[in-house]
């Protein structure tokens, strides 16, 4: 299920993922719901306090924030996550139109889909995986996933080595570095001896680097909040280090910069940008902004002799081997689909076991009690006795549990599972002893 206006209440533990991308929302949009990862954590920790949810995960990209959540409320969860928008990131009711709800298998397929990169910007990208490991690493690390995420996660990047072996997504693949080289051309024509400035020392920053050096580029300088890390990378690119607080004198002399901080605010506006071009003579400027939050004021975009193209432009860029990538996306997504359809009984398994930790723990109840019943009635009896008795009980209910676990597994049909599953809950009165187990992390 997929919605962007009301959730209908479903009283079931289900998977669930809401989120904004690139194809609900421009970045001006994407940049306010941004989850920066410093505070990913404190995210993880009021969200797994809210109502309904029992296990969360957020994964934020440039291009993405999403919420994976396991939940008993699909509803209510869904609110839980509306309001902490609302509450620290000042989301508007009006707003909540950019964000999307999925629920079951649309969910699964999803996740599945964006782990091997055929939900993104530029369909076979590599940077998509190590980001959704990183995701499920915080929240691991946080305590918010638990059984049932963990599933999900390992499953979805099996599904995506799967693609990227069987498939020629990666081969076809044109990344954002490259589509930034590709406009470097299109100014500049040759990149011989051109200089490049990088603006934050991410991977991506990196990867366009070495593209730009390779095809020309030989003056390289590196600036970021941590001095440390702008030398690091530096000196794997045999370039320079500069401090953040010098970019004005840097982007100066540039000829390409590549921007891609984690700073919440602009660090380049259109006042500056104007000082910088009254001393450059009318050499042309490129600037690339990949950060989310921008780095660059778009009205920089209005200053003479600068070229600016932020996240959402690139992909103009990136139409080389559309029809490469249409193939083999196509031949993905049907493995994708395959192995949906295949997790979605063992899910579906894994779904019914607070039901069955319940049950096992009602008929337990039940055996001792009766057995206690039985003992007053009958007794005394000797501790031998005793003992043959409380075993009995044990392996009639380990027996009843048992069958009724396996049948409640196996049901083939969700809706059939679904049925089964209230039945019990509805004849052994579960419902508040299964508040207690459901959503439980390992």
């Amino acid at each position: 299920m997929e919605t962007h206006g009301r959730l209908e209440s479903r009283l079931e533990p289900c998977l669930m993922v809401i989120g904004v991308n690139y194809r609900t929302a421009p970045v001006a949009v994407r940049e306010r719901f941004w989850i920066s990862e410093p505070r990913r954590f404190e995210a993880l920790v009021q969200l797994s306090r809210a109502q309904a949810i029992d296990e969360v995960a957020v994964l934020a990209t440039c291009n993405r924030t999403e919420f994976i959540l396991w939940t008993r409320d699909a509803a209510t969860a869904s609110g839980s996550v509306l309001n902490f928008l609302t509450r620290e990131y000042g989301l508007k009711l009006c707003e909540w139109k950019h964000f999307y709800r999925k629920i079951d298998e649309q969910a699964l397929t999803h996740v599945f889909r964006v782990a091997s990169s055929l939900d993104s910007m530029i369909v076979g990208e590599p940077e998509i995986v190590a980001q959704v490991k990183a995701a499920w690493a915080v929240a691991q690390q946080v305590g918010t996933s638990g059984r049932f995420l963990d599933s999900v996660f390992q499953k979805a990047l099996t599904v995506s080595k799967r693609v990227r072996n069987e498939t020629a997504i990666s081969n076809a693949a044109v990344s954002v570095p490259y589509a930034a080289v590709q406009l470097a051309k299109q100014i500049f024509g040759s990149l011989q001896d051109r200089k490049v400035l990088l603006l934050g020392a991410g991977k991506m920053s990196e990867t366009a680097a070495r593209y730009l050096i390779k095809n020309g580029a030989n003056d390289v300088r590196v600036m970021n909040r941590t001095l440390e890390h702008a030398q690091e990378l530096a000196t794997a690119l045999n370039g320079k280090a500069f401090r953040l607080e010098e970019r004005l004198a840097q982007v100066r002399e540039a000829d390409v910069v590549i921007s891609s901080t984690s700073c919440p605010h602009v660090i380049l506006t259109r006042d500056e940008m104007e000082q910088i071009v009254e001393r450059r003579d009318g050499a042309p400027l490129l600037l690339v902004d990949i950060a989310v939050p921008r780095d660059i004021d778009p009205e920089v975009r209005q200053v003479n002799g600068v070229f600016l193209y932020d996240i959402d432009e690139l992909e103009q860029v990136t139409k080389k081997n559309e029809g490469e990538r249409k193939n083999a996306a196509a031949g993905a997504e049907k493995i994708v689909a395959e192995e949906a359809r295949a997790f979605r009984g063992k899910l579906a398994a894994e779904r019914v076991v607070p039901t069955i930790v319940a049950l096992r723990g009602r008929l337990e109840e039940i055996s001792r009690q009766e057995v206690e019943a039985f003992k007053q009635e009958a007794g005394p009896f000797t501790e031998e006795q005793v003992r043959t008795l409380e075993t009995l009980a044990a392996r009639i209910t380990q027996r009843i549990s048992g069958l009724l676990a396996r049948e409640l597994k196996e049901v083939p049909e969700k809706l059939e599972q679904d049925r089964m599953t209230e039945a019990v809950q509805r004849l052994f009165h579960l419902e508040q002893l299964q508040q207690a187990v459901v959503g439980t992390r390992n």
